[in-house]
């Protein structure tokens, strides 16, 4: 009887390691060049058997910004977006940085991210952990809402205070 508690375990077991060797894979490919694909894999996911450091503060006047785009532009695809920050240092996923984070990029998916939630990782939800500020967006003829969502090193969103939303219309 025991035996047939033990195997859906093995199973369970063998099935996350398997994922997360696809995970370390998609890690070291930069695919940010287009909105369909990942741009950064989420090694990160924090152990529920460990204390989670407190969400950072936020300094006072902190925002994030689209550098090269404004509301209601009209875009070919391709475009470049530019993504800008003040109030807190751009860095690298992984660790928790008190004053750092990283962005990400929604594309049709709301104007932020509740603060303290993991911001998901889809063609809708473009992480950006290794610190890069720009990109390059290839999106279907139509308008398009973008939203710049910034996020702690494991992905929690700070909020509706770090995040700002524009529509693009693409010919």
């Amino acid at each position: 009887m025991r035996k047939l508690y033990f195997l859906p375990a093995a199973l369970l077991l063998g099935l996350a390691a398997c994922n997360n060797a696809g995970d370390q894979t998609a890690a070291a490919t930069d695919t940010s060049k287009k909105a369909g694909h990942d741009t950064m894999a989420m090694n990160h996911t924090p152990d529920s058997t460990q204390a989670i450091t407190p969400l950072p503060e936020v300094p006072a006047g902190s925002k994030v910004y689209f550098k090269n785009l404004k509301d209601g532009q009209t875009v070919q695809s391709p475009f470049k977006v530019e993504m800008g920050m003040d109030g807190l240092k751009v860095d690298t996923a992984g660790a928790i940085v008190s004053g750092s984070g990283h962005h990400h990029l929604l594309i049709d998916a709301g104007d932020s991210i509740a603060a303290g939630v993991i911001v998901p990782k889809d063609e809708h939800h473009l992480h950006f952990g290794k610190g890069q500020t720009s990109t390059d967006v290839t999106l279907p003829a139509g308008e398009h809402v973008l939203t710049l969502q910034f996020a702690d090193g494991i992905h929690r969103s700070y909020g509706s205070r770090l995040a700002t939303t524009i529509k693009v219309k693409v010919k």
